[in-house]
């Protein structure tokens, strides 16, 4: 992965997860992308920028027009990089859920 930018400093926006979601089922122009938001066509183009230099997402050109499309690869490697985390809250939110069951029971 490229870390020109901070992936996920690009993830902890909201309009930018916005965009991955987005993108995920299909490939979008900027405009086909921008029309979903409130915001002004320049804001999503940066927002689109940003993903593109983290590489979580790819342009390919298609005549005059750009389509971006989600990076798989990049994504999997966020995905497993955030996995043993999630591990461990859902140990430790098992652990807390039989607490409050033997808690609940005793009283």
């Amino acid at each position: 992965m490229n870390l020109r930018r901070d992936v996920f400093q690009a993830l902890a926006d909201p309009t930018r997860r916005a965009i991955l979601l987005l993108v995920a089922s299909q490939a979008m122009t900027a405009g086909a992308i921008a029309a979903n938001f409130d915001t002004a066509r320049p804001t999503v183009s940066k927002h689109l920028q940003i993903l593109t230099e983290c590489e979580l997402l790819k342009q390919e050109q298609s005549g005059r027009e750009i389509h971006y499309h989600i990076n798989a690869q990049a994504m999997k490697e966020v995905a497993e990089f955030i996995e043993p985390f999630r591990q461990m809250w859902d140990d430790r939110f098992n652990k807390l859920e039989s607490v409050m069951k033997n808690y609940k029971s005793k009283k």
